[in-house]
């Protein structure tokens, strides 16, 4: 599986950014989509997770009620709408999948930068 994330950029704030993830490959074997982040200095911490069968959905406590994950399954798509956004979001984005193939995977993508000015 690769995972291509795209969206991120330089935003005020207080504004907004929806990030997406294109996922490619053995997509049939991913069970839940998520989105990471990493600010410098600091360890990858948990975005959001989404089931990519159940839609059911997972948050971080400070990104509940600001940020919404989304899938679209047709199109193998993956969404972080990130609202009211908080130059502590500066961060690069990652976006994971998890599933099973012969064995537990779990992919990652590139990374995407999003910048958050006061």
């Amino acid at each position: 599986v690769q995972l291509q994330a795209s969206g991120g950029g330089l935003v005020q704030a207080g504004g907004s950014l929806r990030l997406s993830c294109a996922a490619s490959g053995s997509t049939f074997s991913i069970n839940t989509f998520g989105w990471y982040r990493q600010a410098p200095g600091k360890q990858r911490e948990l975005v959001a997770t989404i089931s990519r069968g159940s839609g059911s959905t997972h948050y971080a406590d400070s990104m509940k009620g600001r940020f919404t994950i989304s899938r679209n399954n047709a199109k193998n798509t993956v969404y972080l709408q990130m609202n009211s956004l908080k130059p502590e979001d500066t961060a690069v984005y990652y976006c994971n999948a998890m599933g099973f193939l012969s064995g537990p995977t779990n992919y990652w993508g590139q990374g995407t930068q999003v910048t958050v000015s006061s």
